[in-house]
């Protein structure tokens, strides 16, 4: 029997379960059959993205799934995200329409602005999604995300997206976006692991009814982190001794005490795997809590380093990790 997540209440009343499945770079019949994989073992958020290239397949396996009898289309809750080259308010509902038709799921449950950075438009190829310069930086545009929310929010008047959020905007990005929009951000997706915990993001989100998505919520343990060097890192949590003996405690995994401990602060992971053992363990952690001294363990692992800093963009007017949250 899979395990039920449970889910959050968003500020416009609809549910979202509390873990998801991340598919960045999971691409052709491999992200097909992690997503079959997670909805099978109770997955019911799946989080993609146009820029990923791979929305085609991540509807066709919850079509699948949908065909089997599995489950309904109102089971299962979708995020995809506008791409920065097509923040202009007039390419915003053709983008909309590709990530519809790519999913070809009718509705998309949460529609993200990816990064607050417009970048220069390219056309509709796919084939430049990262418009670069000759020495290796962002060919930025000077649409102002506020121009692109306004657009988002005529996609949820039209009912082509359910609710609309941001992803990696910092807390004055918001608290401009609060000021002057409509229809509130129901969620933040940010970079969230032990290595960069965002409590202060969570709590400043928290105070405006806005939940806090974790992507790289297990950190990139391989990569050497771009923003203090390899020099600079501290020991990954996942190898950590204390949080090995944390889990043995429990009889879970490193990796199920970093998830539990994300989901004890209040944010909605979205581990991304494409191994069954992995999709198994991810979601397996909702029958266990982590006592206060074991969370001041897992705090400790936090320096703010990025394992995913985007220096390409930093001459953006709009990049977004000039602050500290």
């Amino acid at each position: 029997m899979a395990p039920k997540i449970p889910s959050v209440r968003l500020n416009n009343g609809l549910e979202m379960p509390v873990l998801g499945l991340g598919t960045y770079l999971a691409t052709e019949e491999e992200g097909i059959a992690a997503v079959k994989m997670a909805i099978d073992e109770g997955y019911r958020h799946i989080d993609t993205a146009y820029f990923y290239q791979n929305e085609n397949q991540v509807g066709q396996a919850v079509r699948a799934k949908i065909a089997e009898g599995l489950i309904k289309r109102e089971d299962v809750f979708i995020v995809t995200k506008v791409w920065n080259t097509y923040h202009a308010p007039e390419h915003v509902a053709e983008a909309c329409q590709r990530s519809l038709d790519n999913l070809g799921l009718g509705y998309i449950d949460l529609f993200l602005i990816h990064w607050p950075m417009g970048w220069k438009f390219c056309g509709w190829t796919g084939d430049d999604l990262l418009p670069m310069n000759a020495n290796g930086k962002s060919i930025d545009s000077d649409v102002d995300y506020l121009d692109t929310w306004k657009a988002m929010e005529s996609l949820v008047k039209e009912g082509k997206v359910k609710s609309i959020g941001v992803s990696n905007f910092n807390s004055e990005q918001l608290t401009r976006l609060l000021a002057n929009c409509e229809i509130k951000p129901v969620t933040n997706q940010v970079e969230c692991n032990p290595g960069i915990n965002q409590r202060k993001l969570i709590k400043f989100c928290r105070q405006r009814d806005i939940v806090i998505t974790a992507y790289s919520p297990l950190g990139r343990p391989n990569m050497a982190d771009p923003v203090v060097g390899t020099a600079g890192i501290p020991k990954h949590a996942l190898d950590d001794p204390r949080v090995i003996a944390i889990g043995q405690k429990y009889g879970k995994s490193a990796g199920q005490v970093v998830l539990r401990y994300l989901v004890e602060l209040g944010t909605l992971p979205i581990p991304k795997s494409s191994k069954l053992e992995r999709i198994r363990q991810n979601i397996d952690i909702f029958d266990f809590s982590l006592t206060e001294e074991e969370i001041k363990v897992m705090d400790g692992f936090n320096t703010g380093g990025r394992t995913v800093p985007f220096l390409f963009s930093s001459e953006h007017k709009y990049f977004p990790f000039k602050l500290e949250y």
